[in-house]
């Protein structure tokens, strides 16, 4: 198959998000070819380049996010009076819709905004291709106008009622932002529009172009969220807009672009029961929903996970990157009862703060914490200055390599307010590790039964959790035990890859792209092109068979797409794109 692969700030830029399971995926999938279209999220990311890329990557097309050409981007640069009054009539629409009283996939939504939503954002697509873009016009006095007269509308959201100037101008910037990919010159039929399947690795705007293709093309749509994006935007939107009418307008138009995702797309994957939750909330219906797991690499915590050793009996171990998501603040009080039970215990927290300053200050701030929670005593197990808290990066003497911190100690804990998929949980069941957790996120469908899991924010019951298992080593061998049995059999990047081998394989039988392989009845043929179509020599003509006879591949009763294309199939060679074009006034 030829697979469009879909990224947003992600693969293959070196720094991107879910870069390491993409590449993991690609090269597992070598049968395929890959065309990736990635958009990048600054101008650094950009900087910082690409990873190498595997052989059968043989398209990579880029575009940003984060920047475009200000000049001449007044409706008008561009377009005469019909597109002008198409643009007022599509975006008038769609901003009606984000108006709109009812979340999307509620009670109070209805299967009619769906629709308008649909049809005004194809719409708005058909004059992008028709007119050259939509960036000036997105952007444009007219854009502006059209959502006041939708806010000021019978039924528009209470809180959009009271927006302003200033918050239309907010809302109007970032959902052009949002949009940009309807813009771009990735949809003609020798492009996305011939791929076999889109792949997006996100929802939001890197499921665009695969919902463009799908509505130029009838290229089928798989969508991967390992991190929910809608609630991503949720968060981003908290933070960074100020105005409640503004983040109410762009709550409802993240919602609504969620929900079209999902209704266009053949299967939806969410990583865990967390992501589905939300992805069912939002209208994804269940029968298209296929959980898959995200695929870790084993063998860096083989030796640790096969090891006998079970590490100190005496040491938790803390692993993750340091913001106040993790609450380490209530894992400090929580270890402080446990020094009160278990005096011989010790503490090592190994990462590094998030970045950002409040990421650093919250890192600080922990060390103050436990610097007050532990002074150093002169009596006990301990000698003077020997504090039982330590902070810790991986590269450092003590702990050189990742598996060493998990090595170095017995029980494994997480103390997280806000968890998605517990990536260093799941590493520490490979390592065959006990582990103690708050019930947050995807937490208990991971650990399964093989950890102990108590309420977040209760550092009293963290407490207890603790000292229980520091007091059986027994108990805590069987739950390691188990613990990677079940890793093994779950996480691992072999049985990511088997599961999306089999999604791509169901989705292309049901919806082939292909429309010259016809049967009788004139329904498009899955695997129009078969495989033994790109067998070089005269086999790939039908001249020969296995035994050593002839055949007649033209015989009554063979259908006509059965018979390979009588050519040679070129070796495909690496031919990475530069740039992906915006198309719109001014850029």
């Amino acid at each position: 198959m030829r697979i469009g692969l879909l990224t947003e700030g992600g693969y293959p830029y070196v720094s991107g998000e879910a870069r390491l399971w993409c590449d993991r995926l690609v090269r597992g999938l070598g049968q395929h070819e890959f065309d990736i279209y990635a958009l990048s999220r600054s101008e650094r990311q950009e900087a910082q380049g690409w990873i190498e890329l595997p052989p059968q990557v043989s398209r990579v097309r880029t575009a940003p996010l984060w920047t475009v050409d200000d000049d001449g981007i007044a409706l008008g640069a561009g377009y005469g009076r019909r597109a002008r009054r198409r643009f007022a009539e599509s975006f008038g629409e769609l901003a009606t819709v984000i108006c709109r009283s009812g979340a999307p996939g509620g009670a109070e939504d209805s299967d009619e905004l769906a629709d308008r939503f649909g049809s005004a954002l194809y719409s708005l697509a058909e004059l992008a291709r028709d007119e050259g873009g939509l960036v000036g016009a997105l952007r444009s006095e007219a854009a502006v106008r059209a959502l006041e007269a939708a806010c000021r509308a019978p039924g528009a959201l209470r809180a959009a009622r009271t927006a302003r100037v200033p918050d239309l101008l907010t809302v109007a910037s970032l959902v052009e932002r949002a949009l940009r990919p309807l813009s771009l010159d990735w949809y003609e039929d020798d492009d996305l529009g011939a791929v076999d399947l889109c792949h997006a690795t996100s929802g939001g705007p890197a499921a665009l172009p695969g919902l463009l293709a799908k509505h130029f093309s009838g290229v089928p749509l798989l969508v991967t969220e390992y991190g929910v994006q809608l609630r991503a935007h949720y968060l981003a939107a908290s933070d960074e807009v100020p105005s409640a009418p503004a983040r109410a307008l762009l709550t409802s138009f993240h919602g609504r672009l969620a929900a079209e995702v999902y209704r266009q797309a053949a299967i939806v994957t969410p990583g865990n029961t967390h992501a589905r939750r939300w992805q069912e909330r939002c209208g994804a219906e269940r029968s298209k929903l296929r959980t898959v797991y995200p695929g870790m690499e084993v063998s860096r915590f083989a030796e640790v996970g096969e090891r006998e050793d079970p590490g100190d009996p005496d040491t938790l171990l803390w692993v993750g990157r340091i913001e106040p998501a993790k609450d380490l603040i209530s894992l400090l009080h929580a270890f402080a009862e446990i020094r009160k039970e278990e005096p011989k215990a010790r503490l090592r927290i190994v990462g590094a703060p998030a970045e950002g300053p409040e990421a650093a200050a919250y890192l600080a701030h922990c060390g103050v914490l436990a610097a007050q929670l532990f002074p150093d005593e002169a009596e006990g197990a301990h000698a003077v200055g020997d504090n039982p808290v330590s902070f810790e990066e991986i590269g450092a003497p003590a702990t050189p390599e990742l598996a060493d911190a998990y090595e170095a100690g017995s029980v494994v804990v997480l103390s997280s307010v806000v968890e998605g998929f517990p990536i260093s949980l799941v590493e520490a069941m490979f390592c065959g590790r006990a582990t103690v957790s708050t019930d947050v996120g995807a937490v208990v469908e991971v650990i399964g039964g093989t950890g102990l899991v108590v309420p977040p924010r209760n550092p009293r019951a963290f407490a207890e959790a603790c000292v229980a298992l520091l007091r059986d080593s027994g108990r805590r061998e069987r739950l390691g035990a188990a613990a990677r049995a079940r890793a093994l059999e779950l996480f691992t990047v072999e049985q990511n890859v088997e599961a999306f081998r089999g999604i791509y394989l169901e989705i292309v039988s049901h919806c082939p792209v292909r429309r010259d392989a016809v049967d009788d009845a004139g329904e498009p043929v899955p695997f129009g092109n078969p495989a033994e179509a790109y067998v070089p020599g005269r086999w790939a003509a039908g001249g020969g068979a296995l035994d050593g006879g002839a055949v007649d591949a033209r015989a009554p009763g063979v259908p006509s797409w059965a018979v390979p294309e009588p050519t040679v199939a070129v070796p495909v060679a690496q031919d990475v794109e530069g740039q992906g074009q915006l198309r719109g006034a001014g850029v």
